[in-house]
């Protein structure tokens, strides 16, 4: 298996290789199934999962706070909130979660050029008015919180986003600022 250090940002499909001990999963508690089944459905066979277990009321929390930011049904559609994450991903230099996340746009708007630049030319490639200014938001957010104004929000109401859907995109920003960072901590993206 080549590192992503090897090989960079791709929308390929991509493996993750923990850099700590993993949970063995017949050693694992009653608890521990229980969370790695409301986390996802691939819990049960994911390093990541598998790592993050170990302290179940830990990946419990973020399972649910991720699964409501990124699946809820309310706010932001799912493809802003996948653009989101996927720009914050690349911003953060975390091709594991751009990967998946940019093939989660791509599924919902069947737009793959889009995605494929924004991996291949980063954050800055053209594209249409209103993923420019959520991208420009998460670059913001990203960076420097503190750097994001009340004139990116009124940029965004100017595509058509509503404060519910402002906040869904604020919070996917945030979320994936926090998963990039555990992601590249805990280990590395790999292809299979």
């Amino acid at each position: 298996m080549a590192s992503t250090h090897d090989f960079g940002f791709t929308i390929d499909t991509l493996e993750w290789k923990a850099w700590a001990p993993i949970l063995d999963l017949e050693k694992a508690s009653p608890d521990q199934i229980k969370v790695l089944e409301e986390s996802h459905p691939k819990a049960k066979t994911s390093p990541y999962y598998l790592l993050l277990v170990q302290e179940a009321e830990v990946l419990r929390q973020r399972s649910r706070l991720f699964n409501t930011i990124m699946y809820g049904p309310r706010g932001a559609p799912r493809a802003d909130r996948e653009l989101a994450a996927t720009a914050e991903s690349r911003v953060n230099g975390c091709p594991y979660c751009a990967s998946v996340h940019a093939q989660r746009f791509v599924q919902m708007k069947g737009d793959k050029d889009i995605m494929q630049h924004l991996l291949d030319e980063g954050v800055d490639t053209p594209m249409p008015s209103r993923q420019r200014a959520i991208v420009d938001y998460a670059v913001k957010l990203g960076a420097t919180p503190s750097a994001a104004t009340a004139e990116d929000i009124s940029k965004l109401r100017a595509e058509g986003l509503n404060d519910a859907e402002i906040l869904d995109i604020t919070l996917s920003i945030a979320m994936f600022a926090n998963a990039n960072r555990l992601m590249q901590t805990l280990g590395e993206a790999v292809r299979p």
